[in-house]
């Protein structure tokens, strides 16, 4: 296997220029593999990355369906609430515990309740 050494370099001996050939050849495979591995690193950071987005994104899916069908239990409720104020204000009008004037005299309620029932 023959070398050729470069023009300039003829003045160092032969086994020095192979030396540095050799340990510039080191330098360029450590080089090499450092990079490998940043590469890897990367592209393992940016996997990670991607997961933790996509498991927040599908959290925040969960959260704005369990958000909208709370808004439409509230909705539910609010009419609900409404329908049975309504009922109870037309209660009120007919009711004939609400209209006894015996509500306004101070002795124990169960006697209060039974003097207005009609007989």
């Amino acid at each position: 296997m023959s070398c050729a050494v470069p023009a300039g370099i003829s003045a160092l001996p032969r086994e020095v220029f192979l030396a540095d050939v050799f340990q510039s050849q080191e330098e360029d495979d450590r080089k090499v593999r450092r990079r490998e591995k940043n590469r890897v690193a990367a592209q393992r950071s940016r996997k990670k990355q991607t997961q933790k987005a996509d498991k927040l994104h599908e959290e925040y899916e969960s959260l704005e369906q369990e958000n909208t069908s709370l808004k439409r239990e509230i909705g539910k409720l609010t009419d609900e609430m409404k329908h049975l104020s309504e009922v109870l204000k037309d209660h009120e009008k007919i009711c004939p515990l609400l209209h006894c004037t015996m509500n306004f005299v101070t002795i124990p309620r169960p006697d209060a309740l039974a003097s207005c029932l009609p007989r």
